[in-house]
Order: C-alpha cells, then sequence, then structure tokens
C-alpha cells in the first residue's frame, strides 16, 4: 500500500498490513524491566545479558502499557470480522536474552508473535518495516527518531493506573501538536492568547493540519467503525486545554477529516488529570509538560515531543 498527500492520516504499511492497526511496543513499555535497564545503562549489554539468563525462568511483572496492550488484543477477539489488531515487540535484548521477555509473553497469554531484538542497537528502523501505526517506548531517543520518520510515537512516562476501570478499550488525545499541527499552538505562545483565539476565531473554516497522531486517528476510527457505536469496545477523547471560541475549529477540522471522537473536553487551561481519571483513559497523549506531568498521576500517560514530528500526518 502506497502512503497518500500529506494531509490523508495514512501510514505506510507492510506488504501484508492491509487494513490492520500495528502498535509496535518496546519490551521496557510491556514489561518491568527497570532494575535491568539501569544494570544495562551502568554495565553494559554483556552484564545485562547474564543477568537476563540467569533469570529466565523469573516471570517479568507488567509495565505501564500492559493493560492496553491486553485490550488491543482483545479487540480481535470481539469481532474477529473487524480490522485485526497486531502488537509488535521491539527490544534492545539480543535473541537469546530476549527469551525471558517471550516466556513473560506466553505466560500472560498475549498474542505477539512478531519481534525484532538488536542486542543493544536502537529499535527505531523498524518501526516503519512493520508499518507501524503507532510507536510506544520508554525511550526518548527512539520516539523522537520515530516520529521524525513520519510515525505516531509517545515516551511512556511512569505513571498511575486509573480507579475508574472499563471494558472498553479508551484512548485519550490532547489536540494541538498531537492530532492536529502546532501552528496554531505557535501563536499562543508567541503572541499570547488574545492573538490566538482572534486567529482560530478567524480561520475557523479553514481545517487544522494534522498532526504527529492523525494517521493513527485515522487508523483508529477505521477500526471503530467495524462496531456498531452504541456498543462499541473502544471510545475516544479529545481532551484539550482550548475553550471557546477556539473550539468551533476543532469541530470543523474533525469534520472535515470524517473521523470520529466520542468525547470532547475544552478545559481552558484546567488541569487534565482528573478529566482524564473520570474518563478512565487506558492512555492520554500529550505534548506539554505541565500536561503530560498533570496526567501521569491519574492515567498512563505518553510524551509526545515536540520539533522531531514531520507534519501533515
Amino acid at each position: 500500500m502506497q502512503p497518500r498527500g500529506p494531509d490523508s492520516g495514512q501510514a505506510m504499511k507492510s506488504d501484508d498490513g492491509g487494513d490492520a492497526l500495528v502498535v509496535a511496543i518496546s519490551s521496557r513499555a510491556l514489561f518491568d524491566l527497570g532494575e535491568s535497564h539501569e544494570l544495562f545503562e551502568r554495565d553494559g549489554v554483556d552484564a545485562f545479558a547474564r543477568y537476563q539468563i540467569a533469570r529466565e525462568d523469573e516471570l517479568l511483572a507488567p509495565g505501564i502499557a500492559f493493560p492496553l496492550v491486553q485490550k488491543l488484543l482483545h479487540l480481535n477477539r470481539a469481532a474477529p470480522e473487524a480490522p485485526r489488531v497486531e502488537v509488535i515487540l521491539l527490544s534492545r535484548n539480543s535473541a537469546d536474552t530476549g527469551l525471558r521477555i517471550f516466556n513473560a509473553i506466553e505466560h500472560y497469554g498475549l498474542d505477539i508473535a512478531r519481534a525484532a531484538f538488536t542486542r543493544g542497537a536502537p529499535t527505531s528502523p523498524y518501526v516503519h518495516a512493520f508499518g507501524a501505526d503507532l510507536f510506544l517506548s520508554a525511550n526518548p531517543e527512539s520516539v523522537a527518531q520515530a516520529l521524525a520518520a513520519g510515525i505516531a510515537a509517545a515516551t511512556i512516562l511512569p505513571s498511575k493506573a486509573p480507579q475508574r476501570q472499563s471494558d472498553q478499550l479508551r484512548i485519550a488525545f490532547d489536540g494541538d501538536a498531537v492530532l492536529f499541527g502546532d501552528e496554531s499552538e505557535r501563536i499562543s505562545e508567541q503572541s499570547g492568547i488574545d492573538a490566538f483565539h482572534r486567529n482560530e476565531s478567524e480561520r475557523a473554516q479553514e481545517p487544522l493540519s494534522g498532526g504527529p497522531f492523525r494517521g493513527f486517528l485515522d487508523a483508529l476510527h477505521r477500526l471503530q467503525a467495524a462496531f456498531p457505536s452504541e456498543s462499541s469496545p473502544i471510545r475516544t477523547a479529545l481532551v484539550t486545554a482550548r475553550s471557546a471560541p477556539a473550539h468551533k475549529r476543532v469541530i470543523l477540522t474533525l469534520r472535515h477529516w470524517g473521523v470520529r471522537i466520542d468525547e470532547a473536553l475544552f478545559l481552558g487551561g484546567r488541569p487534565k488529570g482528573p478529566f482524564l481519571e473520570a474518563f478512565g483513559a487506558d492512555i492520554f497523549f500529550d505534548d506539554s509538560a505541565t500536561n503530560v506531568e498533570s496526567a501521569r498521576r491519574h492515567v498512563a500517560t505518553g510524551h509526545v515531543p515536540r520539533g522531531s514530528a514531520k507534519p501533515g500526518r
């Protein structure tokens, strides 16, 4: 499948990817590898390998993104006729030391069959090769490289699991610099909030450009469309610092794109964390350090660094 124009949001797929929603995830986001990663950073890949092999039969605990992956893979059983969800494991382990990770995958019953083990080398080149719509990693450098290649990516941060549990997969997005481009946000930063509101009011009928997560939202929308809206196992939310009158351009942009957002929260600068907890987000994506800090006290949070992403996806 060939990529479409810059505003289509369609990610390039691998040859057999079809309409599948493909999520690539690092082993450190999927499982708790904090102790062994500290050893890797301090003593290098050989010490890390010895550590992992010696503990090959010790079960790894779930990581921050583990509940999200469980829900993503459960969608394949919820509606077998819907586009498939595939999770790809990317790890800087070697194949030999990665056996412990696959033992954990088998123990928890995760349907993950494809993986890349790079023995300390960057994993980001394989994100594009697998045709990923989304890449989640605990390594900010890998995330920046994936964003630069035009793939939605976020750094998974130490976070708190939401108190409100739901059987639905619930994903929340910031607007500017995540779903949309950052041109309006730059006006706010450079000229102030009044200039921002004037710009958004004057250009309300002009769709915003696509941000780094535009393609992922499109892929998620195609998956949602396979389910009746009243009983969908997926629910999405836009959680933005925008407020009236800047809301209109956002609503018309989503309408122009033809994508579905189930809930839209225009918070006018209020801290996002409590609202994300009320929504029950399995994960939230934002570019702002302040918003990320608020969010991760309540829900699993992915930081989308600005300055790395190709615009218009």
